[in-house]
Protein backbone atom coordinates (compact mmCIF):
# COMPACT_ATOMS: atom_id res chain seq x y z
CA UNK A 1 0.00 0.00 0.00
CA UNK A 2 1.55 3.27 -0.88
CA UNK A 3 0.76 6.21 1.31
CA UNK A 4 0.63 9.89 -0.31
CA UNK A 5 3.71 11.75 1.36
CA UNK A 6 2.24 15.85 2.43
CA UNK A 7 3.25 18.48 0.51
CA UNK A 8 5.65 20.58 1.79
CA UNK A 9 6.93 23.86 0.86
CA UNK A 10 10.46 24.74 -0.68
CA UNK A 11 12.46 26.97 1.95
CA UNK A 12 12.67 29.81 -0.85
CA UNK A 13 8.76 29.83 -1.15
CA UNK A 14 8.33 30.33 2.95
CA UNK A 15 11.14 32.71 2.69
CA UNK A 16 9.75 34.61 -0.02
CA UNK A 17 6.40 34.63 1.43
CA UNK A 18 7.61 35.63 5.13
CA UNK A 19 9.54 38.87 3.36
CA UNK A 20 6.34 39.97 1.44
CA UNK A 21 3.88 39.70 5.12
CA UNK A 22 6.75 41.38 6.52
CA UNK A 23 6.68 43.92 3.66
CA UNK A 24 2.95 44.28 3.69
CA UNK A 25 3.12 44.91 7.48
CA UNK A 26 5.90 47.61 7.03
CA UNK A 27 3.57 49.50 4.56
CA UNK A 28 0.68 49.42 6.54
CA UNK A 29 2.37 50.78 9.94
CA UNK A 30 4.75 52.78 8.33
CA UNK A 31 3.16 56.85 7.72
CA UNK A 32 2.35 57.47 4.12
CA UNK A 33 4.49 59.53 2.67
CA UNK A 34 3.73 63.08 3.55
CA UNK A 35 4.16 66.37 0.80
CA UNK A 36 6.70 68.42 -0.02
CA UNK A 37 4.77 71.34 1.60
CA UNK A 38 4.57 69.65 4.62
CA UNK A 39 7.91 68.32 4.93
CA UNK A 40 9.87 71.53 3.96
CA UNK A 41 7.56 73.15 7.12
CA UNK A 42 8.25 70.05 9.48
CA UNK A 43 11.95 70.26 8.71
CA UNK A 44 12.12 74.00 9.58
CA UNK A 45 9.92 73.38 12.46
CA UNK A 46 12.06 70.36 13.83
CA UNK A 47 15.36 72.23 13.13
CA UNK A 48 14.24 75.24 15.42
CA UNK A 49 13.23 73.07 18.08
CA UNK A 50 16.54 71.44 18.08
CA UNK A 51 18.31 74.29 17.74
CA UNK A 52 16.40 76.26 20.40
CA UNK A 53 16.19 72.80 22.86
CA UNK A 54 20.72 72.58 22.38
CA UNK A 55 20.68 76.29 23.01
CA UNK A 56 18.42 76.50 26.38
CA UNK A 57 20.15 73.11 27.54
CA UNK A 58 23.43 74.46 27.06
CA UNK A 59 22.70 78.23 28.63
CA UNK A 60 21.30 76.60 31.47
CA UNK A 61 24.05 74.51 32.08
CA UNK A 62 26.38 77.48 31.40
CA UNK A 63 24.43 79.15 33.77
CA UNK A 64 23.61 76.47 36.66
CA UNK A 65 27.34 76.16 37.20
CA UNK A 66 28.08 79.50 37.41
CA UNK A 67 25.49 80.63 39.60
CA UNK A 68 26.06 78.00 42.04
CA UNK A 69 30.14 78.07 41.64
CA UNK A 70 29.51 81.82 42.89
CA UNK A 71 27.14 80.84 45.56
CA UNK A 72 29.35 78.73 47.26
CA UNK A 73 32.42 80.37 46.87
CA UNK A 74 30.51 83.40 48.38
CA UNK A 75 29.08 81.44 51.42
CA UNK A 76 32.40 79.23 52.13
CA UNK A 77 33.80 82.59 52.54
CA UNK A 78 31.80 83.98 54.47
CA UNK A 79 31.17 80.97 56.40
CA UNK A 80 35.74 81.19 57.06
CA UNK A 81 34.54 84.77 58.40
CA UNK A 82 32.08 83.64 60.93
CA UNK A 83 34.01 80.42 62.06
CA UNK A 84 37.06 82.98 63.42
CA UNK A 85 34.75 85.69 64.99
CA UNK A 86 33.33 82.44 66.79
CA UNK A 87 36.74 81.39 67.94
CA UNK A 88 37.72 84.36 68.60
CA UNK A 89 34.54 84.87 71.17
CA UNK A 90 34.92 81.39 72.45
CA UNK A 91 38.64 81.70 73.47
CA UNK A 92 37.10 85.14 74.99
CA UNK A 93 34.11 83.58 77.29
CA UNK A 94 34.25 79.53 76.74
CA UNK A 95 31.00 79.74 78.72
CA UNK A 96 28.58 81.85 76.58
CA UNK A 97 28.51 79.47 73.43
CA UNK A 98 25.44 80.66 72.28
CA UNK A 99 26.10 84.47 72.45
CA UNK A 100 29.29 83.05 69.92
CA UNK A 101 26.72 81.79 67.81
CA UNK A 102 24.68 84.60 67.68
CA UNK A 103 26.26 86.52 64.80
CA UNK A 104 24.69 88.66 62.18
CA UNK A 105 23.13 86.91 59.11
CA UNK A 106 20.42 84.43 58.07
CA UNK A 107 23.22 81.50 58.45
CA UNK A 108 21.94 78.50 61.21
CA UNK A 109 25.16 77.66 63.12
CA UNK A 110 25.94 74.28 64.58
CA UNK A 111 28.81 74.02 67.31
CA UNK A 112 30.63 70.65 68.29
CA UNK A 113 32.44 70.88 71.53
CA UNK A 114 33.47 69.11 74.61
CA UNK A 115 31.33 66.64 73.27
CA UNK A 116 28.32 69.06 72.98
CA UNK A 117 26.21 69.84 70.16
CA UNK A 118 24.74 73.51 70.75
CA UNK A 119 22.94 74.84 67.71
CA UNK A 120 21.38 78.88 67.22
CA UNK A 121 18.28 77.30 65.32
CA UNK A 122 16.12 74.71 66.09
CA UNK A 123 16.19 73.69 61.92
CA UNK A 124 19.44 72.75 62.16
CA UNK A 125 20.38 69.68 64.21
CA UNK A 126 23.60 66.98 63.86
CA UNK A 127 21.32 65.10 62.05
CA UNK A 128 21.24 67.12 59.27
CA UNK A 129 24.83 66.77 58.98
CA UNK A 130 26.16 63.83 56.67
CA UNK A 131 28.00 61.45 57.94
CA UNK A 132 30.93 62.09 55.38
CA UNK A 133 30.97 65.18 56.18
CA UNK A 134 31.24 65.19 60.00
CA UNK A 135 34.12 62.28 59.27
CA UNK A 136 36.09 64.39 57.45
CA UNK A 137 35.90 67.72 59.85
CA UNK A 138 35.69 66.06 62.95
CA UNK A 139 38.27 63.00 62.59
CA UNK A 140 40.48 64.25 59.97
CA UNK A 141 40.68 67.93 61.12
CA UNK A 142 40.26 69.11 57.68
CA UNK A 143 37.12 71.73 56.13
CA UNK A 144 34.81 70.57 54.00
CA UNK A 145 31.28 71.44 52.45
CA UNK A 146 28.21 69.71 50.77
CA UNK A 147 24.95 70.52 49.10
CA UNK A 148 22.50 68.68 50.59
CA UNK A 149 18.53 68.74 50.01
CA UNK A 150 17.14 70.46 53.14
CA UNK A 151 13.09 70.59 53.38
CA UNK A 152 12.01 71.43 50.45
CA UNK A 153 15.49 73.29 48.97
CA UNK A 154 18.75 72.96 48.90
CA UNK A 155 21.05 73.96 50.82
CA UNK A 156 25.15 74.09 52.02
CA UNK A 157 27.16 73.00 54.66
CA UNK A 158 30.23 74.13 55.53
CA UNK A 159 32.15 72.37 58.50
CA UNK A 160 35.40 73.66 59.76
CA UNK A 161 37.46 73.17 62.90
CA UNK A 162 38.52 75.46 65.44
CA UNK A 163 41.67 74.08 66.34
CA UNK A 164 42.30 77.25 68.88
CA UNK A 165 38.83 76.70 70.79
CA UNK A 166 39.10 72.92 70.36
CA UNK A 167 35.75 72.45 69.25
CA UNK A 168 33.93 72.28 65.40
CA UNK A 169 32.18 75.08 63.74
CA UNK A 170 29.34 74.36 61.24
CA UNK A 171 27.13 76.55 58.85
CA UNK A 172 24.05 75.93 56.49
CA UNK A 173 22.83 78.85 54.01
CA UNK A 174 19.77 77.77 51.78
CA UNK A 175 20.42 78.15 48.38
CA UNK A 176 16.55 78.63 47.87
CA UNK A 177 17.08 82.06 46.15
CA UNK A 178 19.79 79.99 43.47
CA UNK A 179 16.95 77.84 42.92
CA UNK A 180 14.50 80.51 42.04
CA UNK A 181 16.52 82.50 39.56
CA UNK A 182 17.70 79.36 37.87
CA UNK A 183 13.65 78.47 37.98
CA UNK A 184 13.87 81.88 36.07
CA UNK A 185 16.43 81.65 33.94
CA UNK A 186 15.07 77.90 33.22
CA UNK A 187 11.43 79.39 32.42
CA UNK A 188 12.51 82.25 29.86
CA UNK A 189 14.81 79.85 28.13
CA UNK A 190 11.60 77.58 27.60
CA UNK A 191 9.63 80.81 26.29
CA UNK A 192 12.60 81.53 24.33
CA UNK A 193 12.54 78.24 22.57
CA UNK A 194 9.03 78.47 21.81
CA UNK A 195 9.26 81.89 20.56
CA UNK A 196 12.13 80.55 18.33
CA UNK A 197 10.16 77.18 17.20
CA UNK A 198 7.26 79.40 16.17
CA UNK A 199 9.19 81.52 13.96
CA UNK A 200 11.12 78.91 12.26
CA UNK A 201 7.55 77.47 11.55
CA UNK A 202 6.67 80.28 10.13
CA UNK A 203 9.55 80.79 8.11
CA UNK A 204 8.73 77.06 7.05
CA UNK A 205 5.04 78.62 5.84
CA UNK A 206 6.97 80.87 4.06
CA UNK A 207 9.83 79.45 2.34
CA UNK A 208 7.17 75.73 1.35
CA UNK A 209 4.92 78.65 -0.08
CA UNK A 210 7.51 80.23 -1.95
CA UNK A 211 9.00 76.45 -2.88
CA UNK A 212 5.96 75.16 -3.45
CA UNK A 213 4.51 77.89 -5.78
CA UNK A 214 6.19 77.23 -9.00
CA UNK A 215 5.06 73.33 -8.67
CA UNK A 216 1.62 74.35 -8.33
CA UNK A 217 1.39 77.27 -10.98
CA UNK A 218 3.19 73.87 -13.53
CA UNK A 219 0.23 72.12 -12.18
CA UNK A 220 -2.57 74.70 -12.85
CA UNK A 221 -0.54 75.10 -16.53
CA UNK A 222 -0.96 71.37 -16.98
CA UNK A 223 -4.65 71.40 -16.29
CA UNK A 224 -5.19 73.80 -18.51
CA UNK A 225 -3.30 72.46 -21.35
CA UNK A 226 -5.12 68.96 -20.69
CA UNK A 227 -8.01 71.32 -21.47
CA UNK A 228 -7.37 72.41 -24.54
CA UNK A 229 -5.77 75.76 -23.75
CA UNK A 230 -2.01 75.33 -25.58
CA UNK A 231 -1.31 78.74 -25.10
CA UNK A 232 -1.04 78.25 -21.40
CA UNK A 233 2.78 79.41 -20.59
CA UNK A 234 4.98 79.56 -17.46
CA UNK A 235 6.04 83.07 -16.33
CA UNK A 236 9.74 83.37 -16.80
CA UNK A 237 11.68 83.24 -13.61
CA UNK A 238 15.40 84.83 -12.63
CA UNK A 239 15.74 82.02 -10.45
CA UNK A 240 18.55 80.13 -12.32
CA UNK A 241 17.19 76.73 -10.57
CA UNK A 242 13.57 77.64 -11.76
CA UNK A 243 14.90 78.71 -15.05
CA UNK A 244 15.71 76.01 -16.40
CA UNK A 245 12.00 74.26 -15.14
CA UNK A 246 10.81 77.14 -16.91
CA UNK A 247 12.10 77.10 -19.88
CA UNK A 248 12.00 73.08 -20.69
CA UNK A 249 8.07 72.81 -20.09
CA UNK A 250 7.60 76.57 -22.39
CA UNK A 251 9.25 74.71 -25.09
CA UNK A 252 7.32 71.26 -24.03
CA UNK A 253 3.80 73.23 -24.45
CA UNK A 254 5.46 74.89 -28.05
CA UNK A 255 6.25 71.79 -29.16
CA UNK A 256 3.02 70.05 -28.72
CA UNK A 257 1.20 72.97 -29.79
CA UNK A 258 2.69 73.16 -32.88
CA UNK A 259 1.99 69.33 -33.28
CA UNK A 260 -1.67 69.53 -32.11
CA UNK A 261 -2.28 72.55 -34.79
CA UNK A 262 -0.75 70.46 -37.36
CA UNK A 263 -2.38 67.30 -36.64
CA UNK A 264 -5.40 69.51 -36.76
CA UNK A 265 -4.68 71.14 -39.82
CA UNK A 266 -3.57 67.83 -41.53
CA UNK A 267 -7.00 66.60 -40.87
CA UNK A 268 -9.36 69.95 -41.71
CA UNK A 269 -7.56 70.04 -44.95
CA UNK A 270 -7.51 66.33 -46.01
CA UNK A 271 -11.38 66.68 -44.93
CA UNK A 272 -11.77 69.67 -47.34
CA UNK A 273 -9.60 68.06 -50.40
CA UNK A 274 -11.96 64.73 -49.99
CA UNK A 275 -15.20 66.71 -49.70
CA UNK A 276 -14.92 67.97 -53.63
CA UNK A 277 -14.60 64.47 -55.03
CA UNK A 278 -17.07 63.08 -52.63
CA UNK A 279 -19.57 65.35 -53.66
CA UNK A 280 -19.04 64.70 -57.15
CA UNK A 281 -19.06 60.74 -56.78
CA UNK A 282 -22.44 61.14 -54.67
CA UNK A 283 -23.96 63.25 -57.83
CA UNK A 284 -22.67 60.47 -60.32
CA UNK A 285 -23.88 57.95 -57.70
CA UNK A 286 -27.25 59.38 -57.78
CA UNK A 287 -27.48 60.23 -61.69
CA UNK A 288 -26.94 56.24 -61.99
CA UNK A 289 -29.49 55.55 -59.42
CA UNK A 290 -31.77 57.63 -61.25
CA UNK A 291 -31.70 54.95 -64.12
CA UNK A 292 -31.51 51.75 -61.82
CA UNK A 293 -34.08 50.06 -63.64
CA UNK A 294 -32.00 50.00 -66.43
CA UNK A 295 -29.10 48.53 -65.29
CA UNK A 296 -28.25 44.21 -64.64
CA UNK A 297 -29.35 42.93 -61.18
CA UNK A 298 -25.19 42.72 -60.20
CA UNK A 299 -24.87 46.20 -61.24
CA UNK A 300 -27.56 47.61 -59.22
CA UNK A 301 -26.50 45.61 -56.36
CA UNK A 302 -23.19 47.34 -56.79
CA UNK A 303 -24.21 50.54 -57.28
CA UNK A 304 -26.87 50.13 -53.87
CA UNK A 305 -23.00 49.09 -52.40
CA UNK A 306 -21.91 52.17 -53.55
CA UNK A 307 -23.95 54.72 -52.98
CA UNK A 308 -24.14 52.92 -48.77
CA UNK A 309 -20.01 53.66 -48.65
CA UNK A 310 -20.26 57.09 -50.57
CA UNK A 311 -22.98 58.09 -47.74
CA UNK A 312 -20.84 56.17 -45.06
CA UNK A 313 -17.87 58.28 -46.57
CA UNK A 314 -19.64 61.52 -46.20
CA UNK A 315 -20.44 61.15 -43.03
CA UNK A 316 -16.51 60.12 -41.68
CA UNK A 317 -16.01 63.22 -43.76
CA UNK A 318 -18.46 66.08 -41.97
CA UNK A 319 -17.10 64.32 -38.38
CA UNK A 320 -13.52 64.84 -39.33
CA UNK A 321 -14.49 68.43 -40.42
CA UNK A 322 -16.22 68.97 -37.26
CA UNK A 323 -13.53 67.36 -34.95
CA UNK A 324 -10.89 69.36 -36.31
CA UNK A 325 -13.26 72.62 -35.23
CA UNK A 326 -13.13 71.72 -31.93
CA UNK A 327 -9.49 70.77 -32.18
CA UNK A 328 -8.77 74.55 -33.16
CA UNK A 329 -11.51 75.95 -30.69
CA UNK A 330 -13.70 77.55 -33.51
CA UNK A 331 -16.82 76.14 -32.64
CA UNK A 332 -19.15 78.75 -31.64
CA UNK A 333 -22.66 78.68 -29.75
CA UNK A 334 -25.86 80.17 -30.89
CA UNK A 335 -27.70 79.63 -28.00
CA UNK A 336 -31.61 79.84 -27.22
CA UNK A 337 -34.49 78.54 -24.73
CA UNK A 338 -35.47 75.11 -26.20
CA UNK A 339 -38.57 73.18 -25.06
CA UNK A 340 -36.89 69.80 -24.22
CA UNK A 341 -39.54 67.67 -25.17
CA UNK A 342 -40.74 69.38 -28.55
CA UNK A 343 -36.96 69.81 -29.40
CA UNK A 344 -36.45 65.62 -28.95
CA UNK A 345 -39.47 65.22 -30.94
CA UNK A 346 -38.07 67.04 -33.89
CA UNK A 347 -34.29 65.57 -33.60
CA UNK A 348 -36.13 62.13 -33.98
CA UNK A 349 -37.91 62.68 -36.73
CA UNK A 350 -34.97 63.52 -38.78
CA UNK A 351 -32.60 60.67 -37.20
CA UNK A 352 -32.39 57.77 -38.62
CA UNK A 353 -35.01 55.86 -36.71
CA UNK A 354 -37.86 59.04 -37.01
CA UNK A 355 -40.74 56.29 -35.33
CA UNK A 356 -38.22 55.85 -31.72
CA UNK A 357 -40.69 55.68 -28.68
CA UNK A 358 -40.48 58.60 -26.34
CA UNK A 359 -41.13 58.08 -22.72
CA UNK A 360 -41.72 61.06 -20.49
CA UNK A 361 -42.83 62.29 -17.22
CA UNK A 362 -45.91 64.30 -17.05
CA UNK A 363 -45.45 67.88 -17.73
CA UNK A 364 -41.96 67.37 -18.54
CA UNK A 365 -43.06 69.27 -21.63
CA UNK A 366 -43.00 72.29 -19.77
CA UNK A 367 -38.97 72.13 -19.03
CA UNK A 368 -36.60 74.61 -20.91
CA UNK A 369 -33.38 74.32 -21.80
CA UNK A 370 -30.17 76.76 -23.29
CA UNK A 371 -28.76 75.66 -26.21
CA UNK A 372 -27.46 75.25 -29.78
CA UNK A 373 -30.50 73.94 -31.53
CA UNK A 374 -28.11 71.91 -34.31
CA UNK A 375 -25.61 70.85 -32.12
CA UNK A 376 -27.92 69.77 -29.61
CA UNK A 377 -29.90 67.89 -32.11
CA UNK A 378 -26.58 66.09 -33.42
CA UNK A 379 -26.02 64.66 -30.12
CA UNK A 380 -29.19 62.85 -30.09
CA UNK A 381 -28.98 62.01 -33.92
CA UNK A 382 -25.77 60.22 -32.72
CA UNK A 383 -26.85 58.49 -29.85
CA UNK A 384 -30.22 57.03 -32.03
CA UNK A 385 -28.12 55.98 -34.58
CA UNK A 386 -25.29 54.32 -32.40
CA UNK A 387 -28.49 52.41 -30.50
CA UNK A 388 -29.47 51.58 -34.22
CA UNK A 389 -26.63 50.43 -34.90
CA UNK A 390 -25.82 48.13 -31.66
CA UNK A 391 -29.26 47.03 -31.05
CA UNK A 392 -31.49 44.19 -32.64
CA UNK A 393 -34.69 45.90 -31.55
CA UNK A 394 -35.93 49.61 -31.51
CA UNK A 395 -34.11 51.95 -28.71
CA UNK A 396 -35.96 54.09 -26.61
CA UNK A 397 -35.91 57.48 -25.09
CA UNK A 398 -36.86 58.65 -21.81
CA UNK A 399 -37.49 62.52 -20.54
CA UNK A 400 -37.03 62.69 -16.45
CA UNK A 401 -35.55 64.81 -13.91
CA UNK A 402 -32.41 63.51 -12.68
CA UNK A 403 -32.23 61.43 -9.98
CA UNK A 404 -29.67 62.53 -7.67
CA UNK A 405 -30.65 66.39 -7.78
CA UNK A 406 -33.11 67.21 -5.08
CA UNK A 407 -33.17 70.98 -6.12
CA UNK A 408 -34.72 69.86 -9.56
CA UNK A 409 -32.62 71.72 -11.85
CA UNK A 410 -31.47 68.94 -14.23
CA UNK A 411 -33.00 66.85 -16.64
CA UNK A 412 -32.00 63.43 -17.91
CA UNK A 413 -32.82 62.85 -21.76
CA UNK A 414 -31.50 59.04 -21.71
CA UNK A 415 -31.37 56.83 -24.72
CA UNK A 416 -31.99 53.16 -23.76
CA UNK A 417 -31.54 50.07 -26.43
CA UNK A 418 -32.05 46.22 -25.88
CA UNK A 419 -28.26 44.83 -27.85
CA UNK A 420 -25.78 43.12 -26.07
CA UNK A 421 -24.99 45.84 -23.16
CA UNK A 422 -21.55 47.56 -22.14
CA UNK A 423 -18.56 45.42 -21.08
CA UNK A 424 -16.65 46.13 -18.00
CA UNK A 425 -14.59 48.81 -18.20
CA UNK A 426 -15.29 50.23 -21.25
CA UNK A 427 -18.13 52.67 -20.25
CA UNK A 428 -16.04 55.75 -20.77
CA UNK A 429 -13.36 54.42 -23.32
CA UNK A 430 -16.54 54.06 -26.24
CA UNK A 431 -16.16 58.41 -25.66
CA UNK A 432 -12.90 58.42 -27.48
CA UNK A 433 -12.26 58.95 -30.47
CA UNK A 434 -12.61 56.00 -33.04
CA UNK A 435 -13.37 53.83 -30.33
CA UNK A 436 -16.18 51.56 -31.62
CA UNK A 437 -16.30 49.61 -27.82
CA UNK A 438 -15.11 46.37 -26.64
CA UNK A 439 -18.26 44.68 -27.84
CA UNK A 440 -18.27 46.06 -31.53
CA UNK A 441 -17.65 42.52 -32.87
CA UNK A 442 -20.89 40.90 -30.89
CA UNK A 443 -22.94 43.96 -31.79
CA UNK A 444 -25.46 43.73 -34.91
CA UNK A 445 -23.91 45.34 -38.05
CA UNK A 446 -20.22 47.20 -38.19
CA UNK A 447 -21.19 50.64 -39.32
CA UNK A 448 -19.66 53.85 -37.64
CA UNK A 449 -16.25 55.13 -37.44
CA UNK A 450 -16.34 55.88 -33.83
CA UNK A 451 -16.81 59.30 -33.98
CA UNK A 452 -20.28 59.88 -33.32
CA UNK A 453 -20.36 59.31 -29.32
CA UNK A 454 -16.82 61.54 -29.53
CA UNK A 455 -18.97 64.46 -31.03
CA UNK A 456 -21.80 63.75 -28.52
CA UNK A 457 -19.40 64.22 -25.75
CA UNK A 458 -17.79 67.29 -27.08
CA UNK A 459 -21.33 68.85 -28.05
CA UNK A 460 -22.71 67.74 -24.39
CA UNK A 461 -19.54 69.28 -22.80
CA UNK A 462 -20.02 72.75 -24.42
CA UNK A 463 -23.44 73.14 -23.24
CA UNK A 464 -22.12 72.29 -19.60
CA UNK A 465 -23.91 69.08 -19.55
CA UNK A 466 -22.95 65.62 -18.83
CA UNK A 467 -22.82 62.48 -20.80
CA UNK A 468 -22.26 58.46 -19.63
CA UNK A 469 -22.88 55.58 -20.32
CA UNK A 470 -24.04 52.45 -18.37
CA UNK A 471 -25.98 49.30 -18.90
CA UNK A 472 -29.71 48.70 -17.93
CA UNK A 473 -31.26 48.48 -14.58
CA UNK A 474 -34.31 46.67 -15.34
CA UNK A 475 -33.27 43.67 -15.62
CA UNK A 476 -33.46 43.69 -19.56
CA UNK A 477 -30.36 43.35 -21.61
CA UNK A 478 -28.95 46.39 -23.31
CA UNK A 479 -27.19 49.60 -22.49
CA UNK A 480 -28.37 53.16 -21.77
CA UNK A 481 -26.75 56.61 -22.48
CA UNK A 482 -27.81 59.13 -20.00
CA UNK A 483 -27.45 63.26 -21.40
CA UNK A 484 -27.64 65.52 -18.16
CA UNK A 485 -28.43 69.18 -18.82
CA UNK A 486 -29.46 71.98 -16.72
CA UNK A 487 -32.64 73.37 -16.46
CA UNK A 488 -33.23 77.01 -18.10
CA UNK A 489 -36.45 77.26 -16.51
CA UNK A 490 -36.73 76.56 -12.91
CA UNK A 491 -40.25 77.20 -11.44
CA UNK A 492 -41.89 74.28 -12.44
CA UNK A 493 -45.30 72.23 -11.37
CA UNK A 494 -45.14 69.50 -9.02
CA UNK A 495 -44.03 66.29 -11.40
CA UNK A 496 -46.23 63.11 -10.67
CA UNK A 497 -44.86 59.80 -11.36
CA UNK A 498 -47.14 58.93 -13.93
CA UNK A 499 -45.67 58.50 -17.67
CA UNK A 500 -47.05 58.52 -21.39
CA UNK A 501 -46.15 57.35 -24.18
CA UNK A 502 -45.58 59.02 -27.79
CA UNK A 503 -44.82 57.64 -30.50
CA UNK A 504 -43.32 60.33 -32.79
CA UNK A 505 -44.57 60.61 -36.42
Amino acid sequence: MTFAQPLTRPPRYRRTRARRIIRNTARALLPRRIGLRHRILISFGAGAMILSAVLAITTYGFTRSSFIQQRETAEINQAFANAKRVQTDLLANPADVIGALEQFGSAQRLLFSNGVWTSNSKGFSQADIPTALKSRVVTNLKAAHMIIDHGINAALIVGIPLEQANAFYFELESLRQTEDALRSVFIALMLSGAITTAVGIGLGLLVSGRTVRPLVQAAQAASAIAEGRFDTRLETTQDRDLEMLTTAFNDMVATLQTRVERDARFTSDVSHELRSPLMTLAASAQVMHSRRDELPERSQAALDLLIGDVTRFQGLVEDLLEISRFDAGAIRLINEPLALLEFVRQAIAVSSLPRTDVVFAAQTDQILVQGDKRRLARVFANLIDNARIHSGGKPKIIIQLADDDPTKSRVWVIVEDDGSGLIDGEEEKIFERFSRGGSAGQRAGSEGAGLGLALAAEHVALHSGSIWAENRHDGIRGARFIVELEIFVQDLPALGAQRSTETSS
